[in-house]
């Protein structure tokens, strides 16, 4: 295993992060093993897990997942996005974006988890979206006051089972921003090898919007049903 606030009517918060979904050349072979951090997160997601509802999303959560994507992207992608982009108008941006694809989905799934409090994270999977990796999870997003909680795994089971009904192979991968490492800690604990580095590609291929040259990783999963063991511990 990133918005400004959950969803319903109150602020959604911000999420686990996903980047980009472009396929770039020029990539950089790399290993991200660290049984020592996977220890430590594991030890502190202890006693602190929910059972979030899930269902799958319709073109009426739109606004809240567009709320908590926007959120997400203010939280975890300041110093790689910059500022001036981050702290303009990105929620119209974000529900342009999640309209269109909640009203016609195309080989794609989208699912929210939603507790007492509204939403509490949502998972956005594209089938088959690579010949070499699979399936992407292109977003995956906890609210900022649910992190650490179980939900970021539970919508992480949400993609690998979607993965399983849908896909024609048993492969996933995802980006993660190189400067989140909270979110490389959890996808290193689901199971997840950091295989590839890549430079992010500018929001809207504007390159101001982007601060420097960032770097992007890729975490992959060979074969889902290791991760689905992984997910129901």
């Amino acid at each position: 295993m990133t918005a400004n606030a959950p969803l319903g009517r109150r602020q959604p918060s911000l999420p686990n992060p996903v980047p980009p979904t472009e396929s770039e050349p020029g990539w950089t072979r790399r290993t991200c093993s660290s049984p020592a951090i996977i220890k430590r997160y594991e030890s502190k997601k202890k006693g602190r897990t929910m059972s979030p509802r899930l269902r799958a999303a319709g073109p009426e959560d739109a606004e809240g997942i567009a709320l908590l994507h926007a959120d997400s992207w203010r939280r975890h992608y300041r110093g790689a996005y910059s500022d001036s982009y981050l702290d303009g108008d990105i929620l119209t941006d974000r529900l342009s974006v999640w309209s269109s694809r909640l009203v016609a989905p195309t080989h794609s799934m989208t699912a929210v988890a939603e507790d007492h409090a509204g939403l509490a994270g949502f998972v956005h999977v594209v089938f088959d979206d690579d010949d070499l990796w699979g399936s992407l999870v292109d977003n995956l997003h906890v609210a900022h006051d649910r992190q650490r909680t179980g939900v970021g795994m539970t919508l992480l089971a949400r993609a690998v089972e979607a993965v399983a009904q849908e896909a024609t192979g048993k492969s996933l991968y995802l980006w993660v921003q190189e400067q989140n490492v909270s979110a490389q800690r959890f996808y290193r604990a689901m199971g997840g090898n950091c295989s590839e580095r890549a430079p992010i590609s500018p929001p809207g291929g504007v390159p101001s919007r982007l601060n420097g040259k960032p770097d992007k990783l890729r975490f992959t999963w060979p074969d889902t049903s290791a991760l689905a063991r992984t997910t129901d511990r």
